[in-house]
């Protein structure tokens, strides 16, 4: 069995099929999935599609990439947001500086503003990282941080994951674990502790090979948990339960 912990089925790439999609998913052994929001609209969108399912739960926040057209006033309603019963998760939040730092300060005071609303209601908090790192440490030193963080999409960055690992946040892998060329991914995982990691497609993005460049969906996590059952040297059964498990827990589901 498995579980997805981080993707976005009410994007517009499964207005087609979003239904054949998730039945797919429950083909291939998908127990559970996280839906997180990255905008007002799109929270309310994905807490809308986490009613309509019973496996499928939501998380409600504001991506760093989105804050540029949004007010932080607007951070009342992701709070409102979270208080329905299939909430599990604030975010995704935190810093991205791929496309350039223009909105950096915004970014800051969006992450700061998750990072409360996790504290004040005890829901853990979904964290984007990219290129950004020093500047979430030192978020992540100077405010008090939920109980439960998780670092998704987590990349090849040995000097985060030692932080993470020290702070005990949990870590999650994505198809990018199973490229050929991503080495310092495996690595990262290898030495990870097995109880602090979670599995996640982020589809529609990062497709695992074998169908890299393609649509992703949740069915496809098991191709994830297979790497890391093999970086780990376990048996695939054996590595998706723990994960399961793992996710289970974090989510309290």
């Amino acid at each position: 069995m498995y579980i997805d912990t981080h993707c976005h089925l009410n994007f517009p790439d499964f207005d087609s099929d979003r239904e054949e999609v998730i039945n797919q998913a429950i083909n291939e052994g998908v127990v559970a999935i996280i839906n997180p929001g990255s905008s007002v609209e799109k929270s309310r969108s994905s807490v809308a599609l986490s009613q309509r399912y019973p496996f499928i739960y939501s998380a409600v926040g504001v991506h760093p990439l989105d804050v540029k057209e949004c007010s932080i006033t607007a951070l009342s309603e992701i709070e409102k947001l979270a208080k329905n019963e299939k909430v599990v998760g604030i975010g995704e939040t935190g810093i991205d500086f791929y496309y350039g730092r223009e909105t950096e300060e915004k970014q800051k005071d969006f992450f700061v503003a998750h990072i409360e609303i996790a504290g004040k209601l005890n829901l853990p908090l979904i964290v984007h990282q990219r290129e950004g790192r020093d500047e979430v440490i030192d978020i992540c030193e100077r405010y008090k941080m939920p109980e439960k963080v998780v670092f998704h999409c987590f990349g090849g960055d040995s000097l985060m994951a030692d932080y993470c690992r020290n702070k005990g946040f949990y870590i999650s892998f994505t198809g990018i674990i199973t490229f050929k060329n991503a080495g310092d991914v495996r690595e990262v995982c290898k030495g990870y502790p097995l109880e602090m990691i979670m599995a996640e497609t982020d589809a529609p993005f990062l497709a695992p090979v074998p169908f890299r460049g393609q649509r992703n969906d949740p069915s496809k996590v098991r191709y994830i948990v297979e790497m890391l059952a093999g970086v780990k040297g376990i048996p695939v059964g054996e590595c998706a339960d723990i994960i399961l498990k793992n996710s289970k827990r974090f989510f309290r589901i």
